[in-house]
């Protein structure tokens, strides 16, 4: 048997602390008892808490490994793993793993090019060798705005274990990108495009989606269905846009921009995820609601690390703080997450669910990671 015993820790459940002893053995939880246990290789940890591993739905990590600099590609192998071990050591212990479907492969300046089919399978033969920390799902993020989306959607299957499909519209001038003044600064600083090339970088886009808008929009939608993948919606803005979400079946709002579509989403039960780094830098680097106020107004249910994996902790534990309700905020990056995708044995500490589970100290009221157990094997 494989059995680790964590003891003098401070466990966070679902909607209480306790003081006691964790027993994970064998890949699961096997015990949570009250009080400090004396058995021989108890770790003991001096009043850290114990929480659920934590789940993340939406992170650009894996794209940020694989092309570190624009137009840098590295070896997809090395990149993976550097990933899983990054998110590992960051406390998290199951991943979907975003990747954008749908790509523009004309001359343009911001030219961007399929990977996602080939990368996938990269990972499904690591996963297969043992070679990943952690769980990993995917999440296909489906860019309306493209010239491939159909093509590429057709090259999965209900076999890849695709758990999220989430649509994405990046047409300037609405959701995100509402104040061109944020795109224009964003495709000139990672592109180092001229005003001339963001001026034909927004007539192509807007090109594209009135060619082809809606009839990607229709097929992201089937395409959840086969694939058995839950439905996303991503930057919505306005009631309305929350109103045809809601007709295609979603049920995770991504980073909605305004108070006005979290809002329609809490009408609609729909659960409204927004990043950590938002939460952290006191708003959204793009100019849109602030994380926070959804939070002070109820109207957040998941965070996100989106591009920095260390924000989850950081940002569950700030949550704690706008609260006043640690179990409340654990919830939002583990046991809410895991519902929103139906994932039923992970997400919570209670005894024979999975054994992921992370130490956290803190140093200067700061959240630190001090261990990570993934189905009770340490892995950071």
């Amino acid at each position: 048997m494989n059995e680790t015993i964590l003891t003098n820790a401070r466990i966070v459940r679902e909607d209480e602390v306790v003081t006691g002893t964790l027993v994970l053995k064998d890949g699961r939880i096997a015990e949570i008892a009250k009080g400090a246990s004396t058995a021989p290789g108890a770790v003991n940890c001096g009043g850290d808490h114990l929480i659920p591993g934590l789940i993340e739905l939406h992170t650009d990590n894996l794209e940020r490994h694989i092309e570190p600099r624009p137009g840098v590609a590295w070896p997809h192998m090395t990149a993976i793993l550097a990933h899983d071990g990054e998110l590992a050591s960051a406390g998290i212990t199951t991943v979907f793993d975003a990747m954008r479907v749908g790509s523009i492969v004309q001359e343009a300046e911001t030219e961007y090019g399929k990977y996602a089919r080939a990368l996938s399978r990269e990972m499904f033969g690591l996963r297969a060798k043992g070679a990943l920390r952690i769980s990993h799902f995917l999440h296909l993020r489906a860019e309306v705005c493209s010239e491939t989306l159909l093509e590429e959607l057709g090259e999965f299957g209900p076999e890849d274990r695709v758990g999220i499909l989430s649509i994405m519209d990046h047409t300037p001038g609405q959701r995100q990108f509402r104040d061109i003044s944020k795109l224009r600064a964003y495709v000139m600083g990672k592109h180092g495009v001229d005003e001339a090339g963001f001026q034909r970088h927004v007539a192509q886009l807007k090109a594209l989606q009135e060619k082809v808008g809606a009839a990607h929009e229709a097929g992201a939608v089937e395409a959840a269905g086969r694939l058995g993948a839950v439905l996303a919606s991503h930057d919505d803005t306005t009631a309305d846009q929350v109103e045809v979400s809601r007709g295609h079946g979603v049920r995770l709002a991504e980073f909605p921009t305004t108070e006005e579509a979290a809002e329609a989403c809490h009408a609609s039960d729909i659960a409204v995820m927004m990043g950590a780094p938002n939460l952290i830098r006191g708003g959204s680097h793009s100019g849109n609601v602030a994380a926070e106020r959804l939070a002070k107004a109820d109207r957040l249910n998941i965070l996100s690390s989106d591009y920095i994996p260390s924000s989850l902790m950081l940002g569950a534990f700030r949550l704690g703080t706008v609260w006043d309700d640690l179990p409340r905020a654990i919830r939002t990056v583990t046991a809410a997450p895991a519902a929103a995708t139906g994932l039923t044995d992970r997400g919570r500490i209670a005894e024979g669910l999975r054994a992921d589970v992370v130490r956290v100290a803190h140093v200067d009221g700061t959240p630190v990671v001090h261990g990570v157990w993934s189905q009770g094997r340490q892995v950071g």
